[in-house]
Formats: structure tokens, sequence, C-alpha cells
């Protein structure tokens, strides 16, 4: 094992034994990693502004039926994935999980192939 191998097990031991034995140390690595999800979700945020700038053209240039077929598509993918552990409680939810996000992924794929259609 390298120093440096040995150096980055003994960082991570350190801050898992100020989380285990420092009082507060649970809510505080609650608040980082809230912290973290609020920076993600931030930045999946601008992830989408920025594709929706780039692509603007072509998003307004499909039909409102391929507009709506994509952006419901997305919508359903989103709350499938934010009710996961709701769906996942139930045999029939486990297997509506599964057929909403293969909705999800066809409709999106529809809606990308139609935009292409008259772009080529």
């Amino acid at each position: 094992m390298s120093l440096k191998t040995a150096r980055n097990i003994g960082i991570v031991a350190a801050v898992a034994l100020a989380v285990a034995l420092v009082p507060g140390g649970g809510d505080t690595a609650r608040l980082v990693l809230a912290a973290l999800s609020l920076g993600f979700l931030a930045a999946f945020g601008f992830l989408g502004y920025r594709l929706y700038r780039e692509h603007q053209i072509t998003l307004w240039s499909m039909s409102a039926r391929h507009r709506a077929l994509l952006y419901g598509g997305f919508a359903t993918g989103a709350a499938t994935l934010i009710g996961t552990s709701r769906l996942w409680e139930t045999g029939f939810g486990t297997v509506m999980w599964f057929v909403l996000l293969g909705g999800t992924g066809l409709s999106i794929y529809h809606a990308w192939v139609e935009s292409r259609r008259y772009s080529v």
C-alpha cells in the first residue's frame, strides 16, 4: 500500500471517528449531506436550463403534441424516481415503477426521433 493510499484511509477514518464520537457529529453529517444534495439538485437544474437554452429552436420547432410528450416524459420520470421508495414497498408498485420508467424512456425517445425527422 502506498503512502498516499494510507493517508487517504486515515483521513476517512478520522472523519468517521469524529462523526461517531463528537457530540452533534451525526447532525453535522446530515447537514453536510443535505447541502451536498441541494448542490446536486441545483446542478441538475442548471443542466436542464442550459440544455433548454441550447436546444430552444429544436424544441419550439416540434409540434405541440411532441413537446407535451417530451415534457410529460421528463415529469413522469422525475415523479417516478422521487417516489421509488414508496413504489417498491409493494409488488404492484415495483411493476408500476418499471412500467413508468419504460414509458418515460419511450416517450422521450419518440419525441427525440420526431424532432430529428425533418432536421436531417
